[in-house]
Formats: C-alpha cells, sequence, structure tokens
C-alpha cells in the first residue's frame, strides 16, 4: 500500500526519521484514505517525547498545542500537522479525560488506546499499513467496531458513545453488535460531557447520509442529549395527512434536505411540538394546533442548552416557526417574506416546507407544485431586483432630514410606510415619488 501524500506531510516523515525517530500518519487521516475520502488534516503518532519532536523541528514553527498529553503543531509550508508522542492512558475518573498519560516507544501500545478499529490504523511510507486490529476489514464491512473490550471502551470516555453513533451516520456503517449494546448501556454517562462537545458531534450526525437510520434506532441514547425525541417516537399522529409516526416523519424529512447544519436542525425539531399539542376531533382524527410554536420554544431552548451559536439558533427557530405557514405564490406575498426573513432564509423555508411535504402520505403532496411555484417567483423578484428591504428603498434617513424631518422615530415610521408601498406596488421605487409620498406622510 502506497499513500499520494501531501509535500509537507513527507517533509515531517524525513524530518522525524533525520533525527533518528520514527513517524506515523494515524488516525482519521489513515481512515480516509482507506475510504478513497481525500483527508482534511493529517496526524502523526512517533517515538519522539514532546521535548525530542520540538528541538526535531526547530527550524518550523511549533506550537506546543497539547503538549502535557503530547501533542504538539508543526507548521510546514503552510499547513499544520499534530505530532503525538506513542502514548499509555491511565483510568478515566471522570469519563472524558485520561487521569494520566505516558510516553511510550511502542506503536501498538498507542495504537490499542484509540476508541474503533476505523480510527486505530498507522501508515509509514516504507512500512506500508499497520493494521493491528482489524480496521481495513472493517471499512470493507462497513462495520463500527471497538478496539478491545467496547464497554470499557464507552467507559472510559463517554463522547466516544456519540463518536460510534456519528461515524455510523457519516459513513453509512453499521455498528457492531457488542458496541452497540456497549453504547446503550453507557448511554447515561453522556451527562457528564460538555455541551459543547456534544453539539459539535451531533452537527455532523445529523447531517450524515445514515442520519435516518440512527435516529429512530438510537433514539434512547440520543435522547440523553435530545430529550425532546424521546416522545415522538412512536407518535401516531392519527391524521390521513400522515403515514408515518412523528418521529418517522421528521428522519425521513431530515434525510431529504441537503446536509446543512441550520436546515437539518431545523427539521429535527420542527415536529417535536405535537405530542405536546395533540388533540382528536370528534371523528377521531389528530390535530397539533400550536405546535409549530411549541416546537420553536424546544428548539431554542434545547440548542442553547446546546451552547449553539445564537445566530444558528435565531435562523433554526424561525424556520421552526413559519415551516407550517401557507404562504401564496404572488410577488407581493414574496417580497413580504423576504423582507421578514432575506433571500437565504426564505429559500431554506421553502427547502423545508418541500421536505416537509415529502416525509407525508403521497396522496397528500399536493404543495410541492405550489412551492415550486413560489420558488420561480422568488427567482423572478431577485432577478428584477425588486425592492423589498429599506436598504433597497430609493430614500434613506438622510433623504427625509434633508425635508427637515429630524424625529428619529418619525423618519423610522416614515420609511417602513414607503417600504410597505413599495413592496404591494401602491407607488414606484423612485426618489421623486418617494419624496412627495414622505411629505404626505410627515404632516399626516
Amino acid at each position: 500500500m502506497k499513500l499520494n501524500l501531501p509535500v509537507p506531510v513527507e517533509k515531517a516523515f524525513k524530518q522525524l526519521e533525520s533525527c533518528g525517530f520514527c513517524g506515523y500518519l494515524v488516525g482519521g487521516c489513515v481512515r480516509d484514505f482507506l475510504l478513497a475520502t481525500p483527508p482534511t488534516d493529517f496526524d502523526m503518532t512517533t517515538d519522539a517525547t514532546p521535548d525530542e519532536i520540538i528541538a526535531c523541528f526547530a527550524g518550523h514553527r511549533v506550537v506546543e498545542t497539547g503538549i502535557r498529553h503530547g501533542t504538539v503543531t508543526v507548521m510546514i509550508e503552510g499547513m499544520a500537522i499534530e505530532i503525538t508522542t506513542h502514548r499509555i492512558e491511565g483510568d478515566y475518573s471522570d469519563n472524558r479525560r485520561p487521569d494520566t498519560v505516558a510516553f511510550t516507544r511502542n506503536l501498538a501500545d498507542d495504537l490499542a488506546r484509540r476508541d474503533f478499529t476505523i480510527n486505530a490504523m498507522a501508515y509509514h511510507p516504507h512500512k506500508g499499513l499497520i493494521d493491528l486490529f482489524g480496521g481495513s476489514q472493517d471499512i470493507k464491512n462497513k462495520i463500527i467496531r471497538c478496539v478491545g473490550d467496547p464497554f470499557k471502551r464507552m467507559a472510559e470516555d463517554a463522547l466516544r458513545i456519540l463518536r460510534g453513533l456519528r461515524f455510523a451516520a457519516v459513513l453509512g456503517f453499521d455498528l457492531d453488535g457488542e458496541t452497540g449494546a456497549a453504547i446503550r448501556q453507557n448511554c447515561g454517562q453522556l451527562r457528564h460531557i460538555s455541551a459543547e462537545r456534544i453539539a459539535a458531534e451531533l452537527d455532523k450526525l445529523i447531517c450524515g447520509k445514515n442520519a435516518k437510520t440512527i435516529i429512530l434506532a438510537e433514539t434512547a441514547v440520543l435522547g440523553v442529549v435530545i430529550p425532546e425525541l424521546l416522545p415522538a417516537k412512536n407518535f401516531d399522529q392519527m391524521n390521513p395527512h400522515h403515514c408515518y409516526d412523528v418521529l418517522t416523519h421528521t428522519a425521513v424529512a431530515l434525510e431529504t434536505l441537503v446536509p446543512v447544519r441550520r436546515l437539518r436542525w431545523a427539521m429535527l425539531f420542527h415536529d417535536l411540538g405535537k405530542p405536546q399539542t395533540f388533540t382528536r376531533d370528534a371523528a377521531g382524527v389528530g390535530h397539533f394546533k400550536g405546535h409549530s410554536k411549541c416546537s420553536e420554544a424546544m428548539a431554542r431552548e434545547r440548542l442553547t442548552a446546546l451552547r449553539i451559536s445564537k445566530n444558528t439558533i435565531d435562523q433554526v427557530c424561525l424556520l421552526v416557526k413559519y415551516h407550517d405557514t401557507l404562504i401564496a405564490a404572488d410577488k407581493t406575498c414574496v417580497k413580504r417574506w423576504l423582507n421578514r426573513l432575506t433571500e437565504p432564509l426564505f429559500r431554506d423555508l421553502i427547502a423545508i416546507k418541500r421536505s416537509d411535504n415529502l416525509a407525508q402520505a403521497p396522496e397528500y403532496r399536493d404543495r410541492l407544485a405550489s412551492l415550486q411555484r413560489l420558488e420561480t417567483l422568488l427567482d423572478q423578484v431577485i432577478a428584477e431586483k425588486a425592492c423589498f428591504s429599506l436598504k433597497d428603498l430609493a430614500v434613506n434617513g438622510h433623504d427625509l432630514i434633508g425635508l427637515g424631518i429630524t424625529n428619529g422615530a418619525e423618519i423610522g415610521r416614515i420609511l417602513k410606510l414607503l417600504l410597505e408601498g413599495v413592496i404591494e406596488e401602491t407607488f414606484q421605487n423612485e426618489k421623486d415619488i418617494l419624496i412627495e409620498k414622505a411629505k404626505e406622510m410627515h404632516r399626516c
């Protein structure tokens, strides 16, 4: 096996060798090479101690990123390469980090401490692939399997629980039987993991090509960190528009979306308020009045707890809030929504609505044609450079001040009325016309 390595990585190998040490590519980059996926970063492990690594790369910029645990980052021709000393880890009393780390000259000891076989392979340009735990075969078989005892691995570091689900979702692999059992048995330990770490794994998991399968098969595990999922499992909607229970509908809809974080988060939460708002009419048909508002509140609370950025939360919550709102396919309505959401978020809302409808009963997928018309109108409005926001108005606050209108609130009121008139096409977006209208509005 011979890999085509970037020049900076080849130089790192040669530099370590020139100093009497041996380095290996390890972990994700080796896995990605075997999956025929271009690696995004390159990590190395070596028999050199941290001080020896620093001395070896004295001619390069070296950042002591995690030197206490044996890791330094070396910059070679603009590429950051993490180089870590082979190590053996002690007990994990906090279910996250080893209490002690001991350096070793033995590569096998280092590989044995890793989480999954697909991440426990190493590569050397002359020695080839070092695969002591069957990772390459597990890649061929599309299996996620722990190195060694899976129950011990999960008990050591609870984040591995979500990492296992994330790899299964992203790669489309199945969990090995014992590994899956260990994940489910230890999932309660996720409560010891920081919100930021959990969110980073969930971001990748929900964008995985196999996200639907993992959400439905491992709801109890995911429910530890997103408890709002649990009531949706097997919740019969009792409505002819729906052929799935709430969670299955959610997972099916999510998988039809492009893998963009805000879209996937919005779809995950869009109907989770349904169990709380469920009612049945005299005919026994289920209804969910107010579920969008309830789902929005759930999304904001959970994503805030996960320390997701405020901007992302706000975008997700807007999409959840309006996912079930009917939007007329006419230009005036399109411009109103562009003013409310901006073009990117309005396009996102149309995508959410389309995926939501695709996950309903086939005979009720009647919104797809109207959504297509809506998107066509949106394209026309953008192509025409129509005015739908204050920045597009032919007049601004300075123009109104020039008319002698100095009160800030009054200026804001008039600009808002002018924009409404332009959006409604009551008058044209031309400066002379808007100036006259502004005079009339001020006199009123």
